[in-house]
């Protein structure tokens, strides 16, 4: 099989017999550039081939069947891209006629006599075997073949290969299960787990293999996640603060709503965090609409009363310029100073920002990305909020948070996990969770509609444009280019809905490819509900706040995720209205019925798990740290959780010396982007 012997594992696959120039482009389009990329690629799938008597088939059953070629092949041609190759097997004392097509290049390989394995379909009746492939490596008893992800001009096989021989090549893997780890649970060696989750020579050690590599990624992640929070447990020297709790008090009392007890709850935690000496490190994980926002500005508040400049970053412009006009409206009696600083702006404008902000002339400063920028300095920065965590990187966030020397720093997520994923997933994380809605909040009427029924939707639409409301309609495409997908985009759909409303209704559209001041624009004229529908892509899933809004309208919903669907919902329905969401599909989908039965992200969430493993749970997944290989944190939770004590375990007693006995951690230690 292959032999140990100590390699550079980050090899380049040019090195490996039979790769030229064209399969390195190839496979750098499946990102694979490295010998450890190629053993850490692992199948998505197996087909599980057993070989049968042609007694035991059942007709038309896809089988694979054992036999000897009793005849020349012969090959016709029914277009240049379409072939097809007949002849006869002589198998269990029968002669079956066989047919296979696009395979005549397989002609000169069936000499009469051969033994060869079939997989196809056998008609009893006509005493033919239609085959989809043919083995010429000789199956007995039975074969598990991996099945991998491919790109046109890689075949499975050729990939399989390419593996095979990277094993051939004798390389060393590192190791990240430490040995008494690895003895305590039984497992197998890393090289021979890797071998075969590629090439398994039984269910039962596949299932090992699986045990040991899934163990491995989590117990890395959690690794990870352990050594921040020691780190910044122990860097976790704080700021001094002083607070008038009676101004914080008096501030909450004047909101013009009451905060529900989640929020209460919520905010006296950070109170808490952010009078204490240690540096605060919280996430706020709550359901669309749940007012985390409100939360974070009472944190701003609290900082401000201490005597520190805040920030907050939000993933979309439209979404900081929301957040600046709500936050500066809140404060405008308070004598805070808000600033705005988003990529848009005029160098003129963003430089006069920086000035401000250094000068100290600025209380809180609200923006994207354009926050981290070198030129970007505070006064005395203490607080950071970062709005929809999960949508920035590691290192983002703490360029920002470093822009403080010892800033406390708050996350807010709209993704509702259960709390349980949620404590083990933001391990480094102190976690408050919001899940009540405010006051007077009704539930959303959700209900899904085969698009033939439509026009019940459009009476709908026009009911609530004459009540002065306003209406979100979502598509999966922008344009469909090629017009072959069958999926409605947005500019299409603003034909049909001019087409419908006879252009007396103002339609408009909103997609991620316009000018961020056409957007800007767009945004305006809807939120001062001169314009009627908004036809959008996406791009309006997170933290768009028209109050106005009653009715969203999704269309191919079964294209979307759960998750993806409960933030689409929460756009709407957040005044004392009644709001609606249709889902629009011609496909019967077990998901959507789901939304019609819960307004609650958590459930949601929850079915999101089962019903689709935990992909689309954080959202579009940007941030990158989230991405298993073979893990399912729903289904292998349990390995998670023991992953969580086994690292914390190995850190305490390992950090003193500095792994010095692990030189694999230290290498992860340096790779992780918190540290310099």
């Amino acid at each position: 099989m292959y032999d140990i012997i100590l390699m550079v594992i980050d090899m380049d696959i040019s090195l490996i017999k039979g790769v030229g120039d064209k399969a390195i482009e190839y496979l750098g389009k499946m990102n694979l550039y490295t010998i450890n990329d190629l053993i850490e690629y692992y199948p998505y799938r197996y087909n599980f081939i057993k070989v049968i008597s042609l007694i035991e088939a059942r007709d038309g059953e896809v089988v694979t069947i054992k036999g000897i070629v009793d005849s020349e092949s012969r090959v016709s041609y029914i277009n240049k891209n379409f072939n097809r190759m007949v002849f006869k097997l002589r198998t269990d004392n029968f002669i079956i006629n066989v047919t296979i097509f696009n395979r005549a290049f397989y002609k000169n390989s069936l000499k009469i006599g051969r033994l060869i394995n079939l997989i196809g379909k056998y008609e009893r009746k006509n005493n033919t075997f239609t085959a989809s492939d043919i083995k010429f490596e000789v199956i007995n008893g039975g074969k598990i073949e991996p099945v991998y992800h491919l790109v046109n001009g890689v075949k499975n096989k050729g990939l399989s290969k390419l593996i095979y021989e990277c094993f051939s090549m004798r390389v060393d893997l590192d190791d990240y299960i430490p040995e008494y780890l690895s003895i305590k649970y039984k497992f197998m060696n890393k090289l021979d787990a890797a071998y075969n989750i590629h090439f398994p020579i039984s269910m039962d050690k596949l299932k090992q293999a699986k045990l040991r590599a899934i163990y491995e990624e989590f117990f890395i992640f959690m690794f990870k996640m352990n050594y921040l929070k020691h780190k910044y447990d122990l860097d976790n020297k704080g700021l001094s603060r002083k607070v008038d709790k009676s101004k914080l008090d008096e501030f909450i009392d004047n909101l013009p709503f009451k905060l529900t007890e989640d929020q209460m709850s919520a905010v006296n935690d950070i109170y808490d965090d952010l009078v204490n000496p240690k540096r605060m490190n919280r996430l706020v994980l709550g359901d669309v609409g749940s007012g985390k926002t409100c939360v974070a500005v009472i944190g701003l508040y609290i900082n401000y009363l201490s005597g520190y400049q805040g920030a907050m970053m939000a993933p979309t412009e439209i979404l900081a310029h929301q957040h600046y006009e709500s936050i500066s409206k809140m404060f405008e009696n308070y004598g805070l100073r808000v600033g705005l600083l988003v990529g848009s702006l005029k160098k003129s404008e963003k430089n006069n920002v920086c000035e401000k902000l250094l000068n100290g002339e600025i209380d809180i400063l609200i923006g994207t990305h354009a926050l981290l920028s070198e030129n970007v300095e505070f006064n005395n920065l203490g607080l950071v909020v970062t709005d929809e965590q999960h949508r920035f990187g590691v290192n983002q966030r703490s360029n920002l948070q470093n822009k403080g020397i010892m800033s406390d720093v708050l996350y807010l997520s709209a993704t509702p996990i259960p709390r349980t994923y949620a404590l083990t997933i933001y391990g480094d994380m102190d976690t408050s969770v919001i899940k009540t809605k405010p006051n007077g909040r009704k539930e959303i009427i959700t209900k899904a509609v085969k698009e033939k029924d439509l026009k019940n939707v459009l009476f709908k639409m026009v009911e609530e444009i004459k009540e002065g409301h306003q209406i979100y309609v979502v598509a999966p495409l922008i344009e469909d280019e090629d017009g072959e997908s069958n999926l409605n985009d947005v500019k299409k759909l603003k034909e049909k809905f001019d087409l419908a409303f006879n252009n007396k209704i103002k339609v408009e559209i909103l997609h991620g490819k316009m000018k961020n001041q056409e957007k800007d624009e767009i945004m305006e004229q809807f939120k001062n509900g001169e314009i009627k529908v908004l036809i959008s892509t996406t791009v309006i899933e997170v933290g768009v706040d028209v109050k106005n809004s009653t009715m969203m309208v999704i269309f191919n919903a079964e294209r979307f995720g759960l998750a993806t669907l409960h933030q689409l919902r929460g756009r709407v329905g957040r005044n004392s209205l009644q709001s609606y969401c249709y889902l629009i599909s011609n496909q019967d989908c077990e998901r959507l019925k789901v939304m019609e039965e819960s307004n609650d992200g958590f459930y949601i969430s929850e079915k999101d798990f089962e019903l689709r493993g935990e992909g689309d749970l954080f959202g579009t997944r940007q941030s990158g740290d989230m991405v298993f290989k073979l893990g399912d944190i729903r289904r292998d939770f349990k390995i998670l959780a023991q992953c969580k004590m086994d690292a914390s375990k190995f850190i305490q007693d390992n950090i003193v010396n500095n792994f010095s006995n692990y030189p694999q951690f230290r290498n992860v230690i340096k790779e992780l982007e918190f540290i310099d």
